[in-house]
């Protein structure tokens, strides 16, 4: 129930942590568990994990959005009927009520990403994952995302993860953060007292939230 961000440079291994976490990748060496299954056993974690990728256009396949979202569930076995009702909750959830014919090519940025939020979503994962959700995105694109990902997470007990080196995104959407680079953890804590702490942002070659530095500067 957790929303917790991961945040570093480019290369700092946050990807292939959230492919991990998904099941996607085996640990070359060493083991990795997810709601205590071994990374190994891909097929369980991704039942429960979701994981929404960078770009939206390597989950966004189908000829419509509907056939999208309605991919993963069918391929469950799920009756129609079901699957329908299913891709309908989805939609609505990410404000893309009436899209369910549109072409996903057709779509904007951030139609895209609340579109491939929407394939996730309707198999009704445990653990949401997003690697980089703002990659590419206007102000407004960001908001509404944003927001829309807030409010799944307070109406079920969804845990969030997200992987960015976007730290003006995070403060009123994440509780935690961990600062991952080279592969290693240099530092976990709240929003707040992890971003005030210069030398770390420095080091992870991150650039200063905006809110902290004025809240900071106030002080």
């Amino acid at each position: 129930g957790e929303r917790v961000a991961i945040v570093g440079p480019n290369g700092a291994g946050k990807s292939t942590l959230l492919m991990l976490m998904s099941g996607l990748f085996a640990p070359s060496k060493g083991e990795a568990y997810v709601l205590g299954t071994a990374a190994s056993e891909s097929s369980r974690i991704r039942k429960n994990v979701g994981v929404v990728f960078q770009d939206p256009d390597d989950q966004l396949f189908c000829p419509t959005l509907s056939e999208d979202v309605a991919f993963g569930p069918l391929n469950l076995g799920l009756r129609k009927e079901d699957v329908s009702a299913k891709v309908k909750d989805a939609l609505r959830a990410m404000r893309l009520e009436g899209y369910e014919d549109k072409p996903p090519h057709h779509l904007s940025a951030g139609e895209k990403k609340r579109a491939a939020l929407a394939t996730v979503l309707v198999m009704q994962p445990e653990i949401l994952l997003l690697d980089e959700p703002t990659a590419n995105l206007d102000p407004r694109s960001r908001s509404e995302l944003a927001a829309v990902v807030s409010g799944l997470c307070k109406k079920s007990n969804l845990t969030l993860v997200i992987a960015t080196h976007d730290t003006n995104y995070l403060p009123g959407l994440v509780d935690r953060v961990f600062v991952l680079n080279k592969g290693r953890i240099m530092s976990e804590g709240s929003v707040r007292n992890v971003f005030l702490d210069t030398r770390v942002m420095d080091e992870a070659n991150l650039e200063p939230c905006l809110l902290y530095t004025s809240d900071a500067a106030d002080e």
